[in-house]
């Protein structure tokens, strides 16, 4: 542990005095909400392997996404930034969630630097398993991207569907497609039965094995999307939680984890591996009793409230990450860029803004102290909030459309006056602020007449205004919609006798209600 403090004094050192470079495994789960694990307090007690995990490794109690939906906050992930900065989002209204259905044109940019291109420069091999959703188009796919490997689709599991208004999705393994969602890939509509979690399992083990067998450092992005709804799970699982199909899919996802830590420790590589959990963003509070939990959080899946964007996080590398520790860091899911660079010697780009820190400090630390960093939370073009240390500033408060002002589809039985709102309202005159440490709900406003609202002010606007200043929006990538786009004829079709026939192009600016 002392070589390890000691690699901390300088950036190349972190990778140069360690035994090899760490493999790297990011575990991130679709719509699963902060209390959804055991580890953070859920009663169904569906997930003793991530609690283990949490046991063994470093418990994030405020880790959040980098946008409240699915598409940007992954586009995050994988470049380190903002999605205002990296493109992913929409002008085509104001403060808008945007993702990459099938009928996207766009994708991510050619000109964003990816974390599985960059970690090729530490010779790691990478694959990603599971849900993409960058772009299905070609040019966007993964192996066209970085990644040496790709199991899994471009968009999510959405359907059935019937091949004539809406292809059904391809599935890929590399750069073919080898079928597609509920055609060849099966799911139960009625049921939600089905073994394609297995699957992705199974593909992840065997990459480790040989990458391990091959002597490589690799890195593997292991997506699932199985709390997505229509959730589905394995007859091993299926019908097993109290929470109904949902539970069974956490459940199978904590098998999962379970599985693939307990491979690395067969392999003897468990000491040499760097793994984090967490999800891409909140539960979906719109699915009710069918979708999952954000524990004490206000709201969930496409708000910029706390339920949207926090998320379970829980840091594991047996010998390096000191077992049953539990930090308030701020962190985000842009950090697992910049952290992952930083473990394998490898720099972050120089000639742009990276959003995403080192965390390595904390992880390999107990007595460092927090890095002071503000969490933006954005939805499409706009900044909406901004946490600092403790308090969260609103500057702009919306949770959806609607007529009942005191139902919410996002917010399901919750209402509080002048938060919970179905008008766009601007606030950056006097954010609306929350310590958000003894007020996790977000229901008690701090009045601007106080002096606590005064001092925390003083510090989040200097801070605000700097990153107005000098942030450079990027192009948005998610303006336009074409039906013609969509999965008819994917790469690999030929050879599957499964090639479909589309509509004439006809592109138009993409309608994004939430």
């Amino acid at each position: 542990m002392l070589a390890r403090l000691l690699c901390l004094a300088s950036f190349i050192a972190v990778a140069d005095c360690m035994t090899g470079r760490p493999n790297i495994i990011i575990m991130l789960m679709d719509d699963m909400g902060w209390g959804d694990v055991g580890i953070n307090g859920n009663w169904a007690k569906e997930t003793p392997n991530i609690d283990k995990m949490a046991a063994e490794g470093m418990l994030f109690m405020d880790f959040y996404t980098a946008n409240p939906l699915c598409s940007p906050s992954r586009a995050a992930l994988m470049t380190g930034r903002l999605p205002i900065r990296n493109g992913f989002y929409s002008t085509n209204a104001h403060a808008r969630n945007a993702y990459t259905p099938q009928t996207i044109v766009g994708g991510i940019h050619e000109y964003e630097e990816l974390l599985p291109k960059l970690l090729k420069q530490a010779d790691y091999k990478s694959k990603i398993i599971g849900k993409w959703h960058l772009g299905h188009r070609q040019q966007f796919l993964p192996c066209n991207r970085g990644f040496d490997e790709f199991f899994g689709s471009g968009n999510c599991h959405f359907g059935p569907y019937n091949d004539i208004k809406t292809p059904n999705m391809p599935v890929y393994k590399n750069d073919k497609m080898v079928g597609r969602y509920w055609t060849n890939f099966t799911i139960n509509k009625a049921s939600g039965e089905s073994n394609i979690s297995q699957i992705f399992l199974q593909e992840g083990l065997s990459f480790i094995e040989k990458q391990h067998q091959e002597a490589n450092p690799f890195f593997l992005y292991w997506t699932p999307d199985a709390t997505h709804g229509p959730n589905y799970a394995s007859p091993m699982f299926h019908g097993k939680s109290i929470r109904g199909i949902y539970g069974d899919a956490v459940m199978e996802m904590d098998y999962c984890v379970g599985k693939i830590l307990e491979k690395l420790k067969e392999l003897g590589i468990d000491k040499n591996t760097f793994v984090f959990f967490t999800s891409d963003n909140g539960a979906a509070t719109y699915r009710g009793a069918s979708g999952g939990d954000n524990g004490p959080f206000l709201c969930g899946k496409e708000t910029t409230y706390e339920g949207g964007m926090r998320e379970p996080g829980v840091a594991w590398w047996p010998g390096s990450i000191p077992a049953g520790t539990i930090t308030h860091q701020l962190g985000n899911i842009m950090d697992l860029f910049t952290t992952s660079l930083t473990l394998a010697g490898v720099k972050p780009p120089q000639d742009r803004i990276i959003d995403g820190i080192d965390l390595s400090p904390i992880l390999l630390d107990q007595t460092a102290p927090l890095i002071d960093r503000p969490i933006w939370y954005y939805r499409g073009n706009e900044m909406m909030a901004v946490r600092v240390g403790a308090y969260k500033a609103h500057y702009w408060m919306w949770t959806e459309f609607g007529n009942n002002p005191v139902s919410f589809t996002f917010c399901q039985g919750q209402y509080i006056k002048n938060v919970t709102v179905h008008d766009q309202v601007n606030h950056t005159v006097s954010p609306i602020l929350f310590n958000v440490n003894r007020d996790p709900g977000e229901k008690y406003v701090i009045s601007p007449k106080t002096q606590e609202y005064k001092t925390a002010m003083s510090i989040i606007s200097p801070i605000v205004m700097k990153h107005k200043a000098t942030l450079e929006p990027g192009v948005p990538s998610l303006n336009y919609c074409d039906a013609a786009v969509q999965n008819w004829a994917p790469p690999g079709c030929e050879e599957l006798n499964y090639c479909l026939s589309g509509p004439p192009s006809q592109p138009k600016l993409c309608v994004w209600d939430h």
